[in-house]
């Protein structure tokens, strides 16, 4: 279970603002959380707190491929992020990397900055706390959860060599 402090955003969260691209020469994950979402909202580093969720209408991750984007979101503390919609590209590289995204049409709508909320990833379900409602979340498939439960495509690997060689 999953339960954090929501930061709330529109449409069109672009990996610009995400981590802007002066900051790409960073690699450690530390270094780009210190910068994640500067360009739209400066404040963000200093109020994130681990476990902290962001909630975002729709093409939550559109630009650039880079996967720096949910590296410093996941090195800043983030739990999750739900949105009514993600950049395919950018969906990929968080599930790589193990930073859950959740997709709902009717949870972004209905939660709001500083709302605190629940994610329960294995039923799919997310509960607004401050409400009292709850949403459903399109289910990954086993394989994918597997990844995010294992902390990214890297872990999720070793585990299963270490098990075949078993």
């Amino acid at each position: 279970m999953l339960k954090g402090t929501v930061h709330k955003y529109g449409a069109n969260v672009d990996t610009d603002v995400i981590i802007p691209a002066r900051y790409l020469s960073l690699s450690d994950p530390a270094e780009l959380a210190k910068h994640c979402m500067e360009d739209i909202n400066p404040d963000f580093v200093k109020r994130v707190k681990p476990g902290d969720i962001i909630v975002a209408t729709t093409n939550f991750g559109c630009g650039s491929s880079r996967e720096h984007a949910p590296l410093a979101i996941k090195a800043c503390g983030v739990s999750c992020v739900i949105a009514k919609s993600f950049a395919r590209i950018f969906f990929r590289n968080a599930i790589n990397i193990g930073l859950p995204l959740l997709e709902s049409d009717e949870a972004p709508d209905n939660i709001n900055a500083g709302d605190t909320v629940e994610v329960d990833l294995a039923a799919g379900t997310i509960r607004n706390a401050s409400t009292g409602k709850v949403f459903t979340a399109k289910p990954y498939p086993d394989f994918m959860a597997g990844i995010i439960a294992a902390g990214g495509l890297i872990e999720y690997t070793k585990k299963r060599l270490a098990e075949a060689k078993r």
